[in-house]
């Protein structure tokens, strides 16, 4: 390689976008996914042993998948080979099975072999990497945003082991956001950066866990802020602001912010204003809360607040907590509004809240017994004790009801669910007086 090409290549390599430029070189440089990289864990242990199995990394974007693959390679001394399931075809898998395979014939050279998007190949196209992949010809790695246990064929599935890559934590993208900062031979360090402790927070906060766009905000911020007298730049929350192209949102997931806009959020449900549940869920989607969290507290509510006045309400709260867990966001914010909106225009009961309250209290301290007619007479000397005698079966007597005791005699009388006139709980309501007034006591 003469000068000139050696020049090209270093101007390349600064016109590269930060991202690519800052990508981890080893092991040790990568921020996050510690429960696969610490020592001991699994991808720890397969570099220490110098084992690097086939894998599919699933994860959502930002993750490191590609420079997790560009470093299992360097450090098991594979070739790396790239295909973006997008663009390739077979012919593009046969070529590198072929270069492989001169590889290892020639010189004794293992081979990884990339594949982005590996949801994206055909049945075919995964197919034809089988045979390659069982012999051990070449290591693949496949990287998908899409659960794989849908996506890829079995076959190949069982050949391989399924990685779950997590979204970075901001503290993790604020470790990275900084160090590129420093960085003077990859990152911004030359540019003489200063950062309001708000901006960075504020690029962690909205990047959603993905590495990369927070670190194009950066770069972004870096190139288009105004360099001050001495050459150095100060870059603001604003900077931050338009280069992410979000705004901060006031809310401390730690502190205040995060139980005031809960509470109001729940309050809203209860009220039966639908507009304002969607704020406070909205505000809290902005500022990067947890939507599991969000998804939980839904369906507290359905069962606190909505109750047996409409019992369809929990079964729509669990379908949003489900969806949540397996779509993610941004899309589970759809099936989160459709629950918050059910909600909060349901009819509304917390009797069965106020009930379990009262029959809690009652248990505190209390040594009551149960009747003998309702204990258990199936086990050897139960009869001689008198348990289970004279008990009235149900399901043997008119409309399936018979008037007895099941309270203790300390509690007779005593009445824990108060059913409302709302929705289906007034309807149950109802048939529990018809029972009781037609009901059989004999």
């Amino acid at each position: 390689m003469d000068l000139l090409d050696l020049a090209n290549q270093q101007k390349s390599k600064e016109q590269a976008p930060l991202a690519d430029r800052i990508r981890p070189k080893s092991i040790d440089e990568i921020i996050g996914q510690e429960h696969l990289l610490k020592k001991g864990r699994f991808l720890a242990r397969c570099v220490a042993a110098n084992r690097i199995p086939s894998l599919i990394l699933y994860g959502p974007p930002g993750t490191g998948k590609t420079t997790l693959a560009r470093i299992l390679a360097k450090e098991s001394g594979s070739e790396f080979f790239q295909l973006s399931a997008v663009m390739a075809g077979v012919k593009d898998i046969r070529q590198v099975i072929e270069d492989a395979d001169h590889l290892q014939k020639h010189s004794g050279k293992k081979s990884l072999l990339f594949i982005d998007e590996i949801h994206r190949f055909s049945k075919n196209q995964q197919d034809a990497l089988l045979p390659h992949v069982e012999k051990g010809l070449v290591t693949l790695i496949g990287a998908t945003t899409e659960n794989p246990y849908f996506e890829v064929n079995s076959a190949l599935l069982s050949r391989i082991t399924v990685l779950k890559l997590e979204p970075l934590t901001e503290e993790s993208i604020l470790e990275l956001l900084k160090r590129s900062i420093k960085d003077r031979e990859r990152g911004l360090g030359r540019m003489n950066i200063s950062m309001e402790e708000q901006a960075l927070s504020h690029l962690a906060e909205t990047a959603g866990g993905d590495a990369r766009r927070a670190l194009n905000a950066l770069e972004i911020a870096a190139l288009s802020t105004s360099a001050n007298e001495d050459g150095s730049l100060s870059i603001s929350l604003k900077d931050a602001q338009e280069s992410i192209q979000k705004r901060a949102v006031r809310y401390d997931k730690d502190g205040d912010q995060h139980y005031d806009v809960i509470s109001a959020f729940i309050k809203s449900i209860r009220g039966s204003d639908p507009d304002a549940a969607l704020h406070y869920m909205a505000k809290m989607i902005a500022a990067g809360e947890d939507p599991e969290f969000i998804a939980r507290r839904i369906i507290i509510s359905a069962s606190e607040d909505i109750g047996n006045a409409d019992p369809a309400g929990m079964s729509v709260a669990m379908a949003a907590h489900y969806a949540v867990k397996n779509i993610g966001m941004p899309e589970a914010r759809i099936p989160l509004a459709q629950a918050v909106t059910y909600l909060a225009t349901a009819p509304k009961s917390n009797a069965a809240y106020m009930a379990v309250n009262k029959a809690m209290a009652d248990i505190d301290g209390n040594t009551t017994e149960v009747p003998k007619h309702l204990r258990d007479g199936h086990y050897k000397g139960a009869a001689k004790l008198g348990h289970g005698i004279d008990y009235r079966y149900a399901h043997s007597y008119p409309q399936h009801y018979v008037e007895q005791q099941y309270l203790p005699d300390a509690l007779q009388g005593t009445v824990y669910y108060e059913m409302t006139d709302q929705g289906e709980e007034k309807k149950h309501k109802e048939y529990m007086e018809k029972l009781k007034k037609e009901g059989i006591s004999d």
